[in-house]
């Protein structure tokens, strides 16, 4: 596993440094695109994650996630910052992401080769923190979106969360839209992560290279197709606005468009 993946959580970090500073009193207690958390919540939620991330270091893939701990990481940071500021809150997140920052500085790539329990599985601590940069970019877009502040939507952090979707493709379009048999997809993404992306139901659904004549046509914008996919937004009005369309047949297109979600 390539250390550009710790190059992308290091983009996470200074872009959400960029962005939290700027926020008002009430931004911070703004509703995010997360339904039972405020922006303050989220801040916490990725402050505690990283804070139990601080103290772990996984033996073997055989070892079960450390979820109690976490569970107990976000409580501790929520009940510290209480209270607190908008400011002395991005402090004490600050504090933690510099620990996170100088491990991250530690890591070799045989370090990111270690086998390792993954929220999708036995992998690598590598894969591990791929999915840790899929989540930092999901939940700054959890604050910009209700916001209206965009940014951050292009580069590779951006890049590797859309590749983040692309490996469940397979599942989405089977068991979230449920494609038939004999069917396909293509799905274009106009940017600012530009993309193209193909589907094909032969026995199972799984994403391929190229599609001459795909039975639908989804396009959209990268960060509207990542929300949906997330679960974050209502897909009646993302339609409504165009910022998802399809050709092709009709009924599986707005099928496909109404059922990217496969996580929350």
């Amino acid at each position: 596993m390539s250390t550009e993946t710790l190059q992308n959580l290091e983009i996470c970090v200074r872009s959400l440094e960029e962005l939290l500073p700027s926020l008002t009193d009430e931004q911070w207690e703004a509703q995010s695109l997360c339904p039972d958390w405020t922006v303050r919540e989220v801040i916490t939620h990725l402050a505690g994650v990283e804070h139990m991330l601080t103290e772990w270091k996984p033996q073997s893939a055989e070892e079960p996630l450390p979820f109690e701990k976490l569970a107990a990481s976000v409580a501790e940071f929520a009940a510290r910052t209480e209270g607190a500021s908008g400011a002395e809150l991005v402090e004490r997140w600050r504090s933690i992401m510099d620990i996170r920052r100088t491990q991250w500085a530690a890591m070799t790539v045989e370090d990111l080769d270690r086998e390792c329990m993954t929220p999708v599985g036995p992998a690598t601590y590598g894969r591990f923190m791929a999915i840790r940069v899929f989540d930092h970019w999901v939940h700054e877009q959890d604050i910009r979106r209700p916001l209206g502040i965009p940014g951050h939507e292009a580069g590779p952090a951006a890049e590797m969360s859309i590749d983040e979707i692309q490996g469940s493709l397979g599942y989405i379009a089977g068991k979230k839209i449920g494609l038939p048999d004999g069917t396909s997809m293509t799905i274009s993404l106009t940017g600012p992560v530009t993309r193209t992306m193909h589907v094909a139901v032969d026995g199972r659904a799984r994403v391929v290279p190229a599609l001459d004549h795909p039975d639908v046509t989804l396009t959209s914008d990268s960060t509207t197709f990542a929300l949906l996919a997330c679960g974050r937004i209502d897909p009646s009005a993302e339609i409504e606005a165009g910022r998802i369309s399809w050709s092709g047949d009709d009924e599986w297109g707005e099928r496909a468009a109404r059922n990217l979600a496969f996580t929350m």
